[in-house]
């Protein structure tokens, strides 16, 4: 069997005493191992947020399954990728390491290109979720609770060139993905976007649930 390593990771103090998250995290790396014929020789678990540029040097146990990996010429394994980081700067310096990493929810065949792309959606849908929180609170401070999706104004106040901007780009991101996932045996826009959903790439708008009509939009988008 090949040797890898695996690496869980919280965020809170609370959360690591609890085991919230990390009993689930242990579960998914230790079945797609066995499934895919990894020997975990080592595990490592932190409990540190994945924020900041100095998150490498906050995270003592990522280091030390980066060396561990180095000497053993094996890769890491961890459940998905944002117990890594949901910064593209960051999983890049990892990636410069030229120590493999191996995300189980996107499976074994998911290269270096897939993972940055991941990542760029992961920190894209960090900040739309951060920019409306910021917009629902702000409206709430103005005027109290208003209704709505306090997004929609913010996609106005962009105008209609800087929206299909931003949805060029999403779209450029997801096709390559959407790629991947034909070239592994999906046909129907039903079935690609059922695995859209299941790898939770994030939608032009921060959703969860794709829809065939999402990917032909994609597809046509980037045709």
């Amino acid at each position: 069997m090949r040797q890898a390593i695996a690496y869980h990771r919280v965020s809170t103090q609370q959360q690591g005493r609890s085991g919230l998250g990390l009993e689930a995290q242990r579960n998914a790396i230790v079945s797609f191992a066995a499934a895919e014929g990894f020997e975990l020789v080592r595990t490592f678990t932190e409990v540190e947020t994945g924020k900041g540029s100095d998150a490498l040097d906050r995270r003592p146990q990522l280091a030390a399954a980066l060396e561990a990996a180095r000497k053993a010429k094996c890769p890491v394994i961890v459940s998905k990728l944002d117990r890594l980081s949901r910064h593209v700067h960051f999983i890049s310096g990892l990636m410069a390491r030229r120590v493999p990493f191996i995300v189980s929810e996107l499976g074994a065949d998911a290269d270096p290109f897939v993972l940055h792309l991941f990542a760029a959606l992961a920190e894209k849908e960090r900040a739309l979720i951060s920019q409306r929180s910021k917009a629902g609170l702000a409206a709430a401070k103005a005027r109290g609770t208003k209704l709505g999706n306090p997004d929609m104004d913010r996609l106005r106040g962009l105008g209609v060139k800087a929206v299909k901007a931003e949805a060029d780009r999403h779209a450029a991101t997801v096709r390559p993905i959407i790629e991947k996932i034909q070239a592994r045996g999906a046909a129907s826009l039903r079935a690609i976007a059922a695995e859209l959903t299941r790898m939770r790439v994030p939608t032009a708008r921060g959703g969860a649930e794709w829809s065939a009509q999402q990917v032909s939009n994609i597809l046509k988008r980037t045709t």
